[in-house]
């Protein structure tokens, strides 16, 4: 009973262990992302992206496959752009929202990111929490989505807000409200055009 008492504890530490390096890895290397991609086959002509990547270069990619047995989910891809050192770039990749739900988000939700890499996560959680909620599927929710998609880190302006169908429908006052929080968020004007900052850094 002793012995079996040992290897259980065991058996936690190194799992404890495991866990404290793919945060540490995510923190590092990882991203929490969002994007707004055109789709025809969807009602509204929109389809929200969510993704959990972790990137590395072909020397390091078995990295990627020690994420992909712990979760049991995602796959690794390969990306033929080269990084600094002329290497392919390999990604692991989750976009299952089943599995980003229900394995990815209870993960990091326990296991506490310390970089700046925690406050894209809560964001991502967020939209995740709109698309559980289907409030993605309607335009209004596609604005929020798109304003908090621009406050993750990569602070990439989604697409759907600066294509011509969005910049008529906020500049002919639809879902005022939202319309203009939305627009605000991503620094773009009424008009679709890019809101400069007038303060200057000293």
């Amino acid at each position: 009973m002793q012995s079996e008492n040992v290897s259980s504890a065991d058996n936690q530490q190194e799992r404890l262990r495991i866990e404290g390096w793919l945060v540490g890895f995510t923190d590092g290397e990882g991203a929490f992302t969002v994007s707004i991609l055109k789709n025809s086959t969807s009602k509204n002509g929109w389809q929200v992206f969510p993704e959990f990547i972790i990137t590395q270069g072909a020397r390091s990619k078995d990295a990627l496959y020690l994420f992909k047995d712990f979760f049991g989910c995602g796959n690794v891809y390969l990306n033929r752009r080269h990084n600094n050192h002329n290497e392919d770039l390999y990604r692991y990749c989750v976009r299952s929202i089943r599995d980003l739900q229900n394995v990815i988000i209870p993960f990091f939700t326990q296991t506490s990111l310390r970089s700046d890499k925690k406050k894209d996560f809560a964001i991502f959680c967020q939209v995740m929490a709109m698309i559980k909620n289907r409030e993605h599927l309607k335009v209004s929710g596609l604005f929020k989505i798109a304003a908090l998609a621009m406050r993750m880190n990569r602070k990439v302006r989604p697409k759907f807000l600066e294509s011509p169908l969005t910049i008529r429908r906020a500049s002919a006052g639809s879902e005022e409200e939202i319309v203009a929080s939305a627009w605000r968020h991503a620094g773009i004007g009424s008009q679709g055009r890019t809101v400069q900052n007038s303060q200057k850094c000293e």
